[in-house]
């Protein structure tokens, strides 16, 4: 649990475009949360645009992504984060004292459709439920 200072939890989500997993997941974070909690995502190495079967699969759970652009991964951002949590970003990712990290193990949806990414939509969703679930009272 974050120390209760009367900031915000923050949770940083990493994956290597930041085009479609870790957006997906900042989404919903934003989405479910309500405020309660700070959200940021990143890349390694980010793409020049959101994966657009990422934006269409969100949009179908009423999340609008279509103004969101992918961003790099900044060693402030990790430090700034109570949660890191990356998915399939390595060692690219660096790690500091007394932060908690989780690496989320899910395909990753470059190149796919729709149909492909709604399995990892949901999946994000039922993680993010949970992550929401330990951070807040």
């Amino acid at each position: 649990m974050p120390e209760t200072t009367g900031k915000l939890p923050s949770v940083l989500f990493v994956c290597v475009h930041n085009a479609g997993r870790s957006q997906m997941a900042a989404a919903y974070l934003s989405a479910l949360a309500g405020g309660a909690i700070e959200v940021r995502s990143a890349g390694s190495a980010p793409a020049d645009s959101v994966n657009p079967a990422a934006v269409a699969a969100m949009a179908e759970e009423g999340i609008d992504m279509s103004e969101q652009t992918p961003k790099v991964l900044t060693t402030a951002a990790v430090q700034g984060s109570d949660v890191v949590i990356t998915m399939g970003c390595g060692d690219t990712c660096p790690i500091f004292p007394g932060k908690r990290y989780e690496d989320w193990d899910l395909e990753d949806p470059a190149g796919q459709g729709v149909d492909a990414l709604r399995p990892i939509r949901d999946d994000i969703k039922s993680r993010v439920q949970a992550l929401i679930a330990s951070l807040l009272p």
